[in-house]
Formats: C-alpha cells, sequence, structure tokens
C-alpha cells in the first residue's frame, strides 16, 4: 500500500505544480473581473438575466459598475419569491441554464424553516474543484507517504435525498457524494450505508461501532458534534485518548463555526499532534479554505465560480437586529480594506446573485484574499450601540479559558431589557467547575478591553452581566428537541425574540432554573 501512497502524493504535489503557476499568473482582482464576466455571459439568456439584462452589462465599459447598478441586493425570501420558486416547481433557465436536478436544504443557524439553495452541476463541479484543491495543498504539509493511504472520516448530515418529482432535495454532503471521485471511494468513511442514515443518534452508534476496525488520518466536520463523536468512541473503548483507537489521525478539517472555543476541548481527546485546517463550504459554494499551518486564516477562492462583493456592518446597512436596509452599500474586492467586517454577497453559478449570505468576515490580507469569518449577520449583539460580534464574543471565552484552565464546549448570549437598561446573560455549557459571579465579571472585563463601543455603553446603558453555568449536554438535547441534531447544524451564539423565550422554556422545564 505504500507504492499507492506515493503515487497519490506524487499526483497532489504535481496538480499542485499548475494551480500555483495560475495564481501566479491571473491576480485575484483580474480572477473576479472574468469571473463576473463569465457568470453574466453563461446566464444571460435565463429569465433572471433578461429582465436585468446581462447582456447590456457585458457590454459596459465597466461591468462590475452596472452589474452594482443593475441587479439589486437578494437575501433568501426576496431571491427564492421572486425567482427560485419557479425553479423548485421544474421551470428551466429560472437564473442559472437547464433545470435544477438538486437543492439543498439549509436553516443555518438562525432560521426555523428549511431553505431550499439550488445546487447546480456547475456548482458541484465548482465544489469538486476547490475540495481537489484542499487536498492538494495537504503536500505542501509534508506528511509521510502513508498518511495519503488512510481513511477520511467526512461527519456530515444524511447522504440519503428526497425525490420530490421534479428535483432530490437534502444536505448538500448527501447531494456531493454521489460526485465523490471514484479513487476516493476506498478512502472515505462512514461509507455509503452509514452515511445515508438518517437518524442521528443510529449513525453515531454505527459509527462508534466500527471505529476499530478504520484507520483513520483524516477528520472532516462541525467541531460540536465531532468531539461528541470522539468523546463517546473513548468512553466506549475505555482508552484514554482517540489515538488509542486511530494512532495515525493526524489532520481534523473543521467549518461553519471559530474553532477557538473548542480547542482546549479537543487538546484532552489527542495524544498526537493533530493538525487543524479550516474550510469555507457553504450551501452556497466553496468560498475559502485554508492553505497554510502557521495562520489560522483561510484564502478566498477568487476562481472558482463565485464572484463576491461585500457590505460594511454599520448602522446606515444594517439595523440591529441584522436586517438588511434599503440600497446598502457595496464593494468589490478591489474596495475592501482590512480589518474591517463586511456581510458576504455572492453571485454564483448556481444561480445565486448578489445574494446575502448571512456570515460576516474580515481580512486579514487583503491583497492574499486571506479572511476570517466572524459570525453572522444577525448574530451581532446590539441591543443599545454596544456592536458585539461574534469574534468578539468568541475571544472572551477563549480568554476564559485560558486564565481558568476550564473547557467551555457551547455559549450562547443575549441581551435584555433590565430596568430602565440593559443587561446581558451568558450561558456557558462546561463540565469543568468554573464560578458563574467570577466568569461574568472577567467576560465583562474582557470585553472591555476588546470592544470600544461595549466599554462607553457599559457605562452608560448596560447596567449588568449575568452568566449561567450549565452542562454541556443542555445545548445538544436543545438542538435535538428542535430536530437539529448533528449533521452541520450549530447552536446560535446571540438568542434573539422568540428563540431567546424558547431557550429559557427549556432551561426551567428540563434544568429548573426558574429564576430566568
Amino acid at each position: 500500500m505504500a507504492i499507492l501512497g506515493a503515487i497519490i502524493k506524487k499526483a497532489y504535489e504535481l496538480r499542485n505544480m499548475p494551480v500555483e503557476l495560475k495564481s501566479q499568473r491571473l491576480r485575484p482582482l483580474a480572477a473576479q473581473k472574468n469571473q463576473l464576466k463569465a457568470l453574466l455571459r453563461k446566464a444571460q439568456f435565463t429569465a433572471f438575466g433578461e429582465y436585468y439584462d446581462f447582456e447590456a452589462i457585458l457590454e459596459s465599459d465597466d461591468p462590475i459598475k452596472a452589474f452594482r447598478d443593475k441587479v439589486p441586493v437578494f437575501d433568501y425570501n426576496s431571491m427564492y419569491k421572486q425567482w427560485w420558486y419557479r425553479a423548485l416547481n421544474g421551470e428551466a433557465y429560472v437564473s442559472w441554464p437547464g433545470r435544477v436536478k438538486y437543492f439543498a436544504l439549509s436553516s443555518g443557524t438562525s432560521e426555523a424553516s428549511s431553505k431550499h439553495i439550488p445546487i447546480t452541476q456547475d456548482m458541484l463541479n465548482s465544489i469538486k474543484r476547490a475540495s481537489i484543491r484542499q487536498l492538494v495543498s495537504a503536500s505542501k504539509y509534508r506528511f509521510p507517504v502513508q498518511f495519503y493511504e488512510k481513511g477520511m472520516l467526512m461527519l456530515g448530515g444524511s447522504t440519503h435525498l428526497q425525490y420530490n418529482g421534479t428535483y432530490f432535495a437534502g444536505d448538500l454532503s448527501g447531494i456531493t457524494a454521489a460526485n465523490i471521485p471514484f479513487w476516493f471511494q476506498h478512502f472515505y468513511k462512514p461509507g455509503r450505508r452509514i452515511s445515508k442514515t438518517t437518524d442521528w443518534a443510529t449513525k453515531l452508534n454505527d459509527i462508534i461501532r466500527k471505529a476499530p476496525d478504520w484507520d483513520i488520518g483524516v477528520i472532516v466536520g462541525v467541531p460540536a458534534w465531532v468531539q461528541i463523536l470522539l468523546e463517546r468512541i473513548i468512553a466506549e473503548y475505555k482508552v484514554s485518548t482517540i489515538h488509542d483507537i486511530w494512532p495515525n489521525l493526524t489532520v481534523y478539517v473543521h467549518s461553519g463555526v471559530s474553532f477557538a472555543p473548542y480547542e482546549k476541548s479537543f487538546e484532552k481527546l489527542f495524544s498526537k499532534p493533530v493538525v487543524y485546517s479550516e474550510s469555507y463550504l457553504a450551501s452556497e459554494g466553496y468560498i475559502a479554505y485554508q492553505t497554510r499551518l502557521d495562520k489560522r486564516i483561510m484564502q478566498l477562492i477568487v476562481d472558482n465560480g463565485i464572484y463576491y462583493e461585500f457590505i460594511p456592518l454599520t448602522n446606515r446597512n444594517f439595523d440591529d437586529e441584522g436586517n438588511l436596509l434599503d440600497s446598502p452599500e457595496t464593494l468589490a474586492l478591489s474596495e475592501v480594506e482590512p480589518q474591517v467586517e463586511y456581510a458576504l454577497l455572492l453571485s454564483t453559478n448556481a444561480g445565486a446573485w448578489r445574494y446575502l449570505v448571512g456570515d460576516t468576515i474580515k481580512f486579514t490580507d487583503v491583497k492574499a484574499c486571506e479572511i476570517i469569518i466572524t459570525g453572522r449577520t444577525k448574530h451581532f449583539l446590539s441591543i443599545c450601540g454596544e456592536h458585539l460580534s461574534v469574534e468578539n464574543m468568541t475571544r472572551a471565552v477563549e480568554l476564559l479559558q485560558d486564565e481558568f484552565n476550564v473547557s467551555v464546549h457551547e455559549f450562547t448570549v443575549s441581551g435584555f431589557r433590565y430596568g430602565d437598561r440593559f443587561a446581558h446573560r451568558w450561558y456557558l455549557g462546561t463540565n469543568d467547575l468554573l464560578d458563574a459571579n467570577l466568569a461574568a465579571q472577567k467576560i465583562d472585563e474582557y470585553l472591555k478591553q476588546l470592544n470600544d463601543d461595549y466599554m462607553v455603553e457599559r457605562l452608560e446603558a448596560i447596567s449588568d452581566v449575568f452568566v449561567e453555568i450549565i452542562p454541556s449536554r443542555v445545548f445538544y438535547d436543545y438542538m435535538k428537541k428542535l430536530g437539529k441534531e448533528g449533521s452541520a447544524n450549530k447552536f446560535p451564539r446571540v438568542l434573539k425574540g422568540q428563540r431567546y423565550e424558547d431557550w429559557k422554556a427549556w432551561l426551567r422545564e428540563t434544568e429548573n432554573i426558574t429564576h430566568l
């Protein structure tokens, strides 16, 4: 089998060469302009393209400006109500050529009902190309030849797809599973049978049962659910760490949320060094992935079927609930600045146009297109002008863990009226001993250092900060109650409105926390 590993490694290295040369030849700004023109050209004879006169945009002296002037910004609701519902009903050439065969079901972390995101063959091809590029980047890590022979455990949603007469619907992992290259089937775990399982508990039990039979080198999945799986395997086989079961586990690829709050918990599960690598694969497309070991940042994929625009996360563009206001300011890649928080707009080869994904990012290096995910537009806590981002909250939890040597597996925050002023209440999911009052004091101190707006409002409008310490399982049980257990589901970092009321009712009912 060492020969197979050598062949695969060499293939990765050879595949990496033209990618490197291409990136040197075609700079990001030029690549993005070419992507926009290619998207417009292919979609100009769709209903969407004819309505917004893509032909005229292509013929203009400045297609980027003309596109921005002619095509409005869409969120999911407006895109679905005006266009995508037609594709869902089987109509062809709505916002992308041909008939849409697949729709990814996605509710993100803030919506109650499922969204139907179109997935075209062009988008599937782009996802496959980006996945191969990320695998190719592993050749830079100088792993031994044997690494390329190990299994890859992909802990996603069910690969079972529902057929609805004209289209298939299901988890994105189920849609992409059919496009896995034939040579990869040997390495893919947990395999087709277990992957089709729709019940999370059953899937978990099946993976645990098969775990000793596999030689896993890479794990891919959302941190919370991967952590549960690894803890269960360790407990089931009465071993010290997961490396007693999978001695060759070398890489963990995570996505969707900041890994910082989970890192201390994961370190306890390993006895050998593990490389953490981040990717940014959403239902709307493969957006970015980590390319270097020395930095926890990702590189935007600028030449693979997506054109990006960016909306500054300001009061001019969003209200306090994170809702997009009319006529927002939008910027092209050539206009962004480092360390500024932006909401992400995508135009894609799946027929999304100037589409608000809901994620927020910052550029750490504009020239290199290096980014970090900072949160969600609707997970931005600002009930009185404190403008707390998920990045601020995550960093505060990370500092708390470091100072007190505890592991916080999950957390969420809410703001509310408190007398004639306001207050914040934090819920920290941990199985370690931690004093709630001390945690509240420390989190408050950290945030004052991290965010000037918070420091000002803490003096003038936010009268108190409360912390509730609850077992980690409570978060997972609540997700199970909502039918969002496992897969790519993530607990929302900020709870507002009815979601907050439901959460409090759940805690009163199940944990006897009556003072909420």
